[in-house]
């Protein structure tokens, strides 16, 4: 008998219809030769400190750094797993053969080693690589089952990395919580969890200790067109009102109209983390709750596999993909075929095949996220959501380049001399050239399908240039080289402003790219493949930092806490807080996986470094404490926002609110006593629509 044992019970269901496996059991299915069981995910873990000795039981700083002579695993504690364990052990020790089914991962393949091992399996091993749950990519996997041995490399890579946060962890958090947490808050530190934080936190500072500066711009308005003055900003407000007084009653004349033609390629497919940001900055879900629904998506066979950190292809995918289309063309949500006029033109042509998206060897374990071709039925709101992010993306690949053209217009208005004070050297006489820019679509291509919106009652988007950092096109009226005529100049204060506060959305791409954070080069390069965390784990970890209660939401910033802020501030070891230790693993880790690198190497650098660690902090005869910050705390932060949220609320349910002035394009849309306006009015917008009566 072989037994085949899948991560979750809908798999196993879905691998047992598929091989024959169709009778049901308590625990399992079998028929045909088969035994098809499953796990819930992790059923093992490491041990706990006071599983290798009494003394590691109770937390104290005498008996720091735990380094356990051979590390064991246990089962997790819960009634249900052990029912289900004793099920699978007594089928794998009477098995000729097992299949080895989880996720087809670092994470799957230690899940399953695990209980392998746990349950002292002796007989041989085969493996199920597959990168979607399909009834086709299961039937294929089947017939190429691959020998366990060809992923014991990924095995000591995941065990390895689980090794490292225990001792690290373990050691890190009991030190600094009995050290600096006054006996009331566990102070938890991770290889992950903690530069995370040193993110928010720094950035945080770099807001709190930022000094706005004033600055002047002086701009001109011409045929209600903004021009702004090409020499960039005035430091003083004397400066700029010379300027401004030179040119004031002078016309205004067009010198030049350069119009440029470009093309913009359609964007990548999806990784996880690159799907979790657009899903938090286009509908507001969490990069858990993101996780969660792709998931789902995958069990229900509708995309393939989501933990991926890869936005490309392998070239074997590319025959697939016709069908795949089809399946999307055939696809309706109440009773609408969202895809089908997208798909039309590129429908019984060959696809367009680019290194941009099938490379195979950008591609290792698994390739970027896309549809199967399964038409799925019964989505819920937010599942659809997801999907349909996933389905225009692939889509877009295949459609042509978006045309567009950009058109500049520079500007002068002849400056007469400008008063000189104190012998001060005024404005000289000359020209000051002002300029203006604007993009029009050509023909959109590709950008088609992000200009229908998933749901017909939201209202329709359509993005700027990807990349170009500016607001959205707009076009701009039509001039001509040498017309004259009035104008109407401004000068405006501006101020300097502070970076931004991270949201879920731009923390995860500073976890994705925190290489650019590290100076070691080779480190800098290992990082660029991975960042902070893996893909499938920085949602989790974000979680922790919430439950720790290190950060707190305030509307859809993340803010540092007093215990986050205080914690970051005493911990002195800045590898323990800095992305570079994480590019040491993830590059050691990636040399394991490779056979480059020695797993037993790596744990004993690791246990040294912990050692390392415990006795500069057992030093310190400072009497620093960390503040705690409690459920109620957060409450009353919550009620202190509840005014602005409010206030943001109320801007929300009026669409015009907040959308991008149609006439200057560096503004927004705000709301007067009797009419709309632009918040840029000040600068001499002109934009202004009185409301319907």
């Amino acid at each position: 008998m072989i037994v085949c044992i899948a991560e979750k019970p809908s798999v196993a269901r879905d691998i047992a219809r598929i091989i024959g496996a169709t009778a049901s059991h308590d625990g399992y299915m079998e028929g045909n030769g088969y035994q098809v069981t499953w796990t819930f995910g992790h059923l093992c873990t490491l041990k706990e400190p006071g599983d290798y000795t009494p003394a590691w039981k109770s937390w104290a700083l005498t008996q720091l750094p735990m380094v356990p002579q051979r590390f064991g695993i246990k089962l997790i504690e819960d009634q249900g797993i052990k029912k289900q364990f004793a099920t699978i052990e007594r089928l794998m020790q009477q098995a000729d053969g097992i299949v080895n089914c989880g996720d087809a991962g670092q994470e799957g393949e230690l899940i399953q080693r695990w209980v392998m091992q746990k349950a002292q399996a002796k007989c041989p091993v085969k493996r199920l690589w597959i990168s979607s749950m399909t009834d086709e990519a299961i039937r294929e996997g089947f017939a190429n089952l691959k020998d366990q041995q060809d992923y014991q490399p990924l095995y000591l890579a995941g065990l390895s990395r689980a090794i490292g946060d225990w001792l690290l962890g373990m050691n890190a958090t009991r030190l600094y919580t009995l050290k600096y947490g006054q006996n009331r808050q566990v102070l938890s530190i991770g290889r992950v969890q903690t530069p995370t934080l040193a993110l928010i936190v720094n950035r945080q500072k770099e807001i709190d200790n930022f000094k706005p500066e004033p600055y002047w711009v002086l701009a001109t308005v011409y045929r209600d067109t903004t021009f702004t003055a090409t020499k960039g900003k005035f430091t003083s407000k004397e400066e700029g009102e010379q300027a401004f007084q030179t040119i004031e009653g002078k016309p205004f004349t067009v010198t030049k109209v350069e119009k440029k033609e470009g093309k913009e390629q359609p964007p990548q497919l999806y990784d996880l983390t690159s799907l979790q940001v657009d899903c938090n900055r286009k509908f507001g879900f969490s990069a858990e709750m993101t996780l969660n629904l792709i998931q789902a998506l995958y069990e229900r066979k509708y995309t393939t596999y989501p933990r991926v950190d890869t936005q490309y292809l392998s070239d074997d995918i590319y025959p697939k993909c016709p069908q795949t289309l089809n399946g999307l063309y055939q696809t309706k949500f109440a009773g609408v075929a969202p895809y089908a006029e997208l798909i039309k033109p590129i429908g019984g042509k060959p696809l367009k095949k680019t290194k941009r998206v099938f490379d195979t060897s950008k591609v290792t374990d698994h390739h970027a996220i896309i549809p199967t071709g399964v038409v799925p039925q019964n989505l819920s709101d937010a599942e659809r959501k997801v999907f349909d992010l996933v389905a225009r993306r692939f889509i877009g690949v295949f459609l042509p380049d978006c045309k567009f053209s950009t058109t500049t217009v520079l500007g002068e208005v002849e400056a007469s001399p400008g008063p000189s004070e104190g012998g001060e050297k005024g404005v000289e006489k000359g020209a000051v050239e002002f300029k203006v820019t604007g993009k029009e679509i050509l023909d959109p291509g590709w950008r088609v399908v992000r200009e229908v919106s998933p749901n017909p009652s939201e209202e329709s988007f359509s993005p700027p240039l990807e990349g170009s950092g500016e607001a959205p096109e707009r076009t701009l009226p039509t001039f001509v080289k040498g017309e004259s005529g009035d104008h109407k100049p401004t000068l405006t204060e501006k101020m300097t402003t502070p970076p931004p506060y991270y949201n879920e959305a731009s923390l995860l791409r500073a976890m994705e790219t925190a290489g650019k954070f590290v100076e070691d080069e080779t480190l800098r390069a290992a990082m660029k493949e991975n960042g902070i965390g893996r893909p499938s784990s920085r949602a989790g970890i974000i979680e922790t930092l919430f439950k720790r209660h290190y950060i707190r939401r305030d509307r859809k910033r993340l803010v540092a806490t007093p215990t986050g802020i205080e914690l970051i501030d005493l911990i002195r070891e800045e590898l323990l807080k800095s992305c570079e230790l994480t590019g040491i693993w993830e590059k050691k880790l990636r040399d394991i996986e490779h056979r480059k690198y020695d797993a037993q190497q790596f744990i004993e650098e690791l246990k040294a470094q912990v050692t390392e660690i415990v006795n500069e902090v057992m030093a310190d005869a400072s009497n620093r404490h960390v503040a705690v910050t409690t459920e109620e705390d957060l409450k009353k932060s919550k009620k202190r926002a509840a005014p602005a949220k409010k206030k943001e609320k109320a801007a929300a349910a009026d669409p015009l609110v907040g959308q991008p002035c149609p006439v200057c394009g560096k503004g927004h849309i705000i709301k007067g006593k009797t009419a709309y306006g632009c918040s840029e009015w000040k600068s001499g917008c002109t934009f202004r629509q009185p409301f319907k009566q």
